[in-house]
């Protein structure tokens, strides 16, 4: 470098707007010659900090056209860009360059040989990710110029076994990959990346360019940009251009910072000793009036490093000025941080042009950002977008794929017949119509058998429809999604190759979506959802030769982790003046408001990633960057947002229920606010804001809910009830105006493993089906015939359900042994009568008769007349309840059998009432007689019903919802329709 000038590196400081400064520099240089300025070639950090700096110049200019500089992103240059002006090969430069491996190709290939890696045992979809974590590395390594070679030089012995054993699979990447790349003439995009800063550097250091070159707004963290730096900064007009450096820190400080990797300015500290540019050499870009000099200040001051921060006992110089603009909001919860930063934002809007920016690596603070500003209609521009899994087309894509695999599971059927692209070759809402009335018919309650056959089957054995045509209608929609879905399946079970399989599910997807006036693939593959996956199908079955046959059961999974790292950003419709965007892409943009949000530590700075290959000290032997190193660009990305003209500051106190603590930087900056008597000052500016967020959906009074009492008009009313009903009836008069005036009924859960009331019924089924067989004299073998009845009620149940085997079977087979042994005893001096038995009784009321019916699980004869019998395997009600009246059950049966009320049971006197619990437990029964004379408790019974039929009859008396709450129902399905957390809090829930 002999002969030629100084570097010449500037720096603007943070507090004025990064590109409009630079827009005025490059002007001021150029002055009004519209060539010179188009001579200009400036070198950014990314696209849009190229793009912020055209919309910077368009703000110079008023508006008017003009002709703009060459600019490029730094980390982005493109061989095409590259001043390839020479006509002769110049040394170590290559004319020509290897086209960078497309990384979904590459992730696959890695994916396949950790696949083939000694002892490795992942999923597909483990290795997936594995591979994308390879690729990583693989990055990391070009990125600081590291030879793959050092890997071998990590002593294994310095290390625990296991980390031996990574750094033997670490061959992956030092052995095989380089020969997959060598065999394609590709490179690692981050290599080729190098091998264009490099380029380009040589090719400006052989023959410098005529025109301004500038490179701006890097901190130099990536060598090879680093080296370009170096090359722009000595050229005859070349300029580099910092971001935010502290020219003030005193010498002691910037000591300190060069040896504090976690410290803001510590990245361009190294970068000034990579340039061999001392800090005193660096001049400011612009001579214009830095107007926020004093929060630079302050913000300096609070990150002073650690081994200088006995300044703080002698700060002066800074007042209640560098508050200026500065906000700080601690909200309770994310919730409530989401909701005050949406608040702010939507304010933000009231100002003509005005635009403001959410900045945060906080992902789920970003999501719930977006959600709040929808209140006001608005789409925010989210620089991360949206991963592909999520959208619209990749949930379809992801829900094809799991009705496959899954063989046709109820909830996989569901899920995608009702999502919106799913059409079948039908108007899609007629389509989600048939859906809807085949979950009705067949798929809640218990799960059919497996696959369509199993579906089919059961709609076959259904006999509830809405109209005598719909079964068959049914059944040709299951038989077309059957045949659409068919090859896919059969690619998804016959392990085909990952390139076969996609080309099978991308048919069955179109096809699933076509609709009566157009094929599926003019639905599918438009808008952004779509086009974006459809280059990601195209990418991934050109990237899917050579990988091994994919098991149908992983194949979902494998979809999934690759469709969540291809990002959709919408190009239409969202808001042109307001943006949430991560740290690094905020870098060098211009907002009149910023919301720093979620600087919680762990968030902002984030916790460094867990490194799946090397231990810090191998990371530190093998010259990776320590964590603290990406704290400091962190921190430098920071206090540079801190910069904008109106700043706030906002974390919340709780996540998820989880106590947080707050960034460090802020905690900094709370010590410095402190010793200069300014403490409280910057969150007391935030306190409304929380106030008028929550005045959103806060109403202006608390007003009690009172319980609801409708009282619908006596025709309504139901005249005819079992005597199941009426312990509800009594219990919760709400629950039979919902079920029988408003016929509400509870559905099913979809795919129902059996439950309670299913075994209930099992054991009913065997026991009704053995005593009517045998009537008389039991067979020697009585046991054994019961246990192969119990067998046949409990049905396929045995064998698909393990649970049912393991837990259930074994107590029905206590209960049949105490049955027997029970029945042999009883069948001395009484006879089964009925079992499973019908039976009803009229009574009279105000409004007319009111029919009273039952089914009474078993009447037995003996000497002193009948005894009724309830099998309970549940917990029978106590003696309390039967006497009060709310567990009439049995007592109205006997009032029923004492009027002749069951079929084929003659009129007697009702001698016993008793409940058999069936627990199959120990002991697994037991006979429980009620107390109280029969009779007696059948009169008070009948009496007690016909006063509440007279209650009702009347049109004034409503149905209260749990009137008496000591004797609300253990279970209801009507609570939540009743709102019965809300009115109940606040009361007694209702009379006596």
């Amino acid at each position: 470098m002999s002969g030629r000038a100084e570097p010449k590196v500037y720096s603007i400081p943070t507090g004025v707007s990064f590109v409009d400064e630079l827009a005025a520099g490059i002007l001021d240089r150029v002055g009004n010659d519209p060539l010179a300025l188009a001579g200009v070639t400036v070198l950014l950090p990314t696209r849009r900090s190229c793009r912020s700096l055209r919309e910077a110049f368009l703000r110079r200019s008023g508006g008017q056209p003009m002709l703009l500089p060459r600019m490029s992103p730094l980390g982005e240059l493109d061989a095409a860009s590259l001043s390839l002006t020479s006509a002769e090969e110049l040394p170590g430069v290559p004319l020509e360059l290897p086209d960078a491996v497309k990384p979904l190709s590459r992730q696959l290939t890695l994916a396949r040989f950790v696949l083939a890696a000694e002892g490795m045992s992942a999923t597909t979809a483990q290795a997936v990710r594995l591979g994308a974590d390879l690729g990583r590395l693989i990055d990391a390594v070009w990125t600081e110029s590291i030879d793959f070679e050092r890997l071998a030089a990590l002593v294994p012995e310095d290390y625990a076994a296991h980390w031996q054993q990574t750094l033997k699979f670490l061959r992956i990447i030092t052995e095989q990959w380089p020969g997959v790349l060598g065999a394609s003439a590709l490179t690692d995009p981050a290599q080729r990346r190098n091998l264009v800063l490099q380029t380009q550097a040589a090719l400006w250091r052989a023959e410098p360019p005529q025109g301004l070159v500038i490179a701006a707004g890097s901190t130099g963290s990536i060598p090879a940009s680093a080296d370009l730096l170096a090359v722009v900064a000595a050229l005859p007009q070349g300029a580099v251009v910092l971001p935010g450096l502290d020219l003030e820190a005193d010498e002691a400080s910037w000591d300190a910072i060069r040896a504090d990797e976690a410290h803001p300015q510590h990245g361009l500290a190294h970068l000034l000793d990579r340039l061999s540019v001392g800090r005193a050499a660096v001049r400011r870009w612009n001579d214009a009036e830095e107007p926020r000099a004093a929060r630079a200040r302050l913000l300096a001051e609070a990150m002073r490093p650690a081994a200088t921060t006995e300044s703080w006992r002698e700060l002066d110089g800074l007042d209640a000025a560098a508050l200026d603009g500065l906000t700080r909001i601690d909200a309770p919860t994310a919730e409530e941080e989401a909701s005050v930063i949406a608040l702010l934002l939507r304010h933000a809007l009231e100002t003509p042009g005005k635009t403001a920016a959410l900045v945060s690596p906080d992902r789920n603070l970003a999501r719930r950002v977006a959600m709040a500003l929808t209140r006001w209609g608005i789409a925010v521009n989210d620089s991360a977008g949206q991963p592909l899994v999520h959208t619209a087309v990749g949930t379809y894509l992801r829900l094809t794929a799991e009705l496959a695999a899954s063989r046709a599971h109820p909830l996989a059927l569901l899920a995608l017949a009702k999502h919106p692209l799913a059409a079948g070759g039908h108007d899609p809402a007629e389509f989600r119509r048939s859906a809807r009335a085949l979950e009705r018919t067949v798929l809640r309650g218990p799960r059919p058998a497996e696959g369509f056959a199993g579906l089919i089957a059961a709609l076959k054995a259904a006999d509830r429809f809405d109209h005598p045509d719909q079964q068959a209608a049914l059944l040709g929609w299951l038989e077309t999604l059957e045949r659409l879905a068919a090859p896919f399946m059969e690619a998804l079970f016959s392990e085909a190759p990952l390139g076969d399989l996609v080309r099978a599910h991308v048919a069955f997807a179109e096809a699933l979506a076509s609709r009566t006036d157009a094929p599926g693939s003019e639905f599918l593959w438009r808008q952004d959802d779509g086009e974006e996956a459809a280059t990601f199908v195209h990418e991934l079955l050109a990237a899917a030769d050579g990988f091994p046959a994919v098991p149908g059961k992983d194949y979902p999974a494998l979809l999934d982790a690759l469709m969540a790292m291809r990002p959709v950003r919408p190009r239409f419709g969202l808001h042109p003046r307001l943006y949430i965007l991560g740290p690094m892409e905020a870098r060098l943009q211009h907002f009149d408001l910023l919301v720093l949000g979620g600087l919680n530590e762990g968030t902002w700075p984030p916790d460094p990633d867990a490194d799946p290959w090397m231990s810090r000290p191998m990371r530190r032997d093998f010259g990776l960057p320590s964590p603290e190193r990406m704290v400091g660009l962190s921190a430098h990305d920071f206090t540079h947002a801190c910069g904008a003209e109106e700043v706030v500051l906002t974390r919340a106190e709780r996540v998820d229920g989880t106590p947080t603590v707050p960034s460090r930087w802020l905690l900094r900056l709370e010590t410095v606010l402190r010793a200069l008597g300014l403490d409280g000052r910057i969150e007391l500016a935030g306190e409304p804001w929380l106030a008028w967020a929550r005045g959103l959906d806060e109403p202006d009074a608390v007003r009690p809910v009172a319980p609801p009492e409708p009282r619908p008009p006596v025709s309504a009313r139901p005249r005819k009830l079992s005597v199941t009903k009426i312990e509800k009836w009594m219990r919760d008069p709400y629950a039979i105006y919902a079920e029988h005036v408003l016929r509400l009924r509870k559905l099913d859960p979809i795919a129902a493993d059996p439950g309670a009331a299913d075994r209930g019924q099992f054991i009913h089924a065997a026991l009704d089906a053995f005593v009517k067989a045998y009537p008389g004299q039991l067979p020697d073998d009585a046991l054994h015939r019961l246990l192969a009845m119990g067998r046949e009620s409990f049905g396929p149940l045995l064998h698909s359900h393990p649970d049912v085997w393991a837990f259930w079977w074994p107590r029905f087979e206590r209960i049949a042994e105490w049955f027997v042994g029970l029945e042999r005893d009883r069948r001395r001096t009484l006879k089964p009568l009925a079992t499973e038995v019908s039976g009803e009784l009229t009574l009279s009321g105000p409004a007319g008769p009111f029919l009273l019916t039952a089914k009474a699980d078993r009447i037995d004869s003996g000497g002193l007349g009948l005894v009724l019998i309830d099998y309970k395997t549940g917990t029978p009600p106590s003696t309390r309840e039967i006497e009060l009246g709310f567990a009439p059950q049995l007592p109205l049966e006997a009032a029923m059998a004492e009027a002749g009320g069951f079929a084929g049971v003659a009129k007697n006197r009702v001698a016993e009432l008793a409940f058999w619990r069936l627990s199959g437990g120990d002991p697994p029964g037991e006979e429980k007689a009620v107390k109280g004379d029969p009779a007696t408790l059948a009169a008070e019974a009948r009496a007690g019903l016909e006063e509440l039929i007279r209650h009702f009859d009347d049109p004034a008396t409503p149905y209260r919802s749990c009137p008496r709450p000591a004797m609300a129902p253990r279970y209801t399905d009507y609570a939540h329709l009743a709102r019965v957390q809300e009115w109940s809090a606040g009361g007694d829930g209702g009379e006596g």
